[in-house]
């Protein structure tokens, strides 16, 4: 950090970010110095793009549509749901340029050097093996697909690939997502129109029928928790921006981007799981859907949603290894080197794949389903507590030193966030439903609707938006002032 501090203002040359972009990222949980920011903020619409058009992305709208809804009950709830979780990811995002900071770390303020890592960094670490873990078993259908190998064979042959992206971190996941945006346009486009006009779909698919509010909010809340999902490291992604690139710019090159190539996705998937065999894995009904337009087309289509994968495998990987040496560095300083990255992400390819292993792709679906809703109950008081203390109660001004000094004035242990977690995800519990394990006894009475997120969310913010009132904001604002590290002729951030 302290070395961090002292790097030079004046932004990268061409040649110097040429080189940079070549080699394996240097930085981990640390603050990016103002010496390493650089690029556009359409670089990250780029990712966020292409973060939903994969394997993973089509498989969400295929298990949407399993949930009991019609399609077209299933297609308007998707839309809402993508527009209403993106909505807090894109805010996340827009932190980013203005801190500098990993995402994760920031919540070191609302919950205390140690109690981020206890609560926090513990729930993001399950977040990225659970989605890495979906991702390992369809790259392993996938490439049994495509090459009629074993599914275990399959998945280690992807993460390899992907361990080597994440290893180079940051610049070659924006590259390779912004090489990828148009073969994946171009190939969304014909699987789209074999799908809607290449016959297979039932009759009367296209009708309504009733209306039914527990299945329509099933669906609302698993996509909505699927676009939230990303929030603990959106703003990774946006970190090496210049800090003062406005937070609108940031939250609308991710909002756009990722909502509309969600929607277009998550609504694919879901027609072609209408016309595909009953239990029909997500990759044999791409195939299918892909193959009514032109026979072998489905190998194609899906291999290039495989390589969207291959790049959600490495984003996922790379936060991984973020989150283990945050959690570690929490407990005993850490210098964030190459080697630790290397080690931790290796650590993430072997949990993961035991763990595929072990649940194997007949049981992807309902794994899948549960895992992105527990992560969505799980998520939702942290992203209203770091939000609401962000643009609402620091609005962007934080001594970046004492993020990293265990001892420092955000404390080891931040009562406030922590406490206002748990009263939210407490209050969420009568309403949680988590299909085949538990519904909360509000939501039983309700006949099985999920109201979780419409509790969770004013709960969590507005107790933490109560108990910052006793924070001392003008001594935080005079230490920003006197380390100088966030450019202190930034507006406050505001939403």
């Amino acid at each position: 950090m302290t070395e961090a501090a002292q790097d030079s203002r004046e932004p990268l040359s061409a040649d110097q970010a040429g080189r940079h972009r070549r080699s394996i990222e240097r930085h981990s949980i640390d603050w990016v110095p103002l010496s390493e920011r650089h690029g556009r903020t359409s670089s990250v619409g780029a990712i966020w793009f292409v973060g939903s058009l994969n394997l993973t992305g089509f498989a969400t709208g295929v298990v949407t549509l399993s949930m009991g809804a019609s399609l077209v009950w299933t297609v308007v709830a998707t839309v809402l749901g993508s527009l209403f979780g993106t909505f807090f990811m894109a805010f996340h995002s827009a932190q980013g340029p203005q801190l500098g900071l990993p995402q994760l770390v920031q919540s070191r303020p609302q919950f205390g050097y140690v109690g981020a890592a206890m609560t926090v960094w513990v729930f993001a670490l399950v977040n990225y093996i659970g989605y890495n873990t979906s991702d390992a078993l369809l790259s392993g259908d996938a490439m049994n697909a495509l090459f009629s190998i074993p599914n275990g064979l399959g998945y280690a042959l992807s993460a390899a690939i992907a361990t080597v992206i994440a290893l180079f971190g940051y610049r070659w996941i924006h590259a390779v997502n912004k090489w990828l945006t148009w073969p994946f346009v171009i190939i969304m486009v014909l699987v789209s129109g074999a799908a809607l006009f290449g016959g297979g779909l039932p009759a009367g698919v296209w009708t309504p029928g009733p209306f039914d509010l527990t299945t329509f909010m099933l669906v609302f809340v698993f996509v909505a928790g699927f676009q939230l999902g990303w929030a603990p490291y959106v703003s990774d992604y946006s970190r090496y921006l210049r800090p003062d690139i406005p937070v609108r710019s940031t939250f609308w090159w991710t909002y756009l981007p990722s909502a509309i190539s969600g929607i277009w996705v998550f609504v694919l998937g879901a027609v072609v799981s209408a016309a595909a065999p009953p239990g029909a894995t997500p990759v044999a009904a791409l195939k299918l859907a892909a193959d009514r337009l032109v026979s072998g087309f489905g190998v194609l289509a899906i291999a290039t949603l495989l390589v969207g994968l291959l790049s959600i495998m490495a984003i996922n990987q790379y936060g991984g290894s973020l989150t283990m040496i945050s959690i570690v560095d929490s407990f005993r300083p850490v210098r964030p080197t190459r080697t630790i990255r290397a080690v931790t992400i290796a650590i993430m390819l072997v949990a993961v794949g035991s763990i595929a292993n072990f649940v194997g792709v007949e049981q992807f679906n309902w794994f899948y389903a549960n895992v992105v809703v527990i992560l969505t109950y799980l998520f939702i008081p942290w992203t209203a507590i770091n939000l609401v203390d962000y643009f609402f109660v620091r609005r962007g001004q934080y001594v970046v030193r004492e993020i990293f000094n265990p001892r420092g004035i955000y404390g080891r242990w931040g009562w406030r966030g922590n406490l206002a977690y748990v009263i939210g995800l407490a209050a969420m519990a009568p309403f949680m439903v988590i299909v085949g394990l538990y519904t909360g006894p509000i939501a039983a009475a309700a006949g099985g609707v999920d109201y979780s997120l419409l509790v969770g969310l004013p709960v969590s913010g507005g107790l933490y938006l109560i108990f910052a009132r006793s924070l001392d904001l003008a001594t935080e604002r005079r230490m920003v002032q006197e380390e100088g590290l966030l450019t202190p002729h930034r507006e406050e951030a505001r939403p």
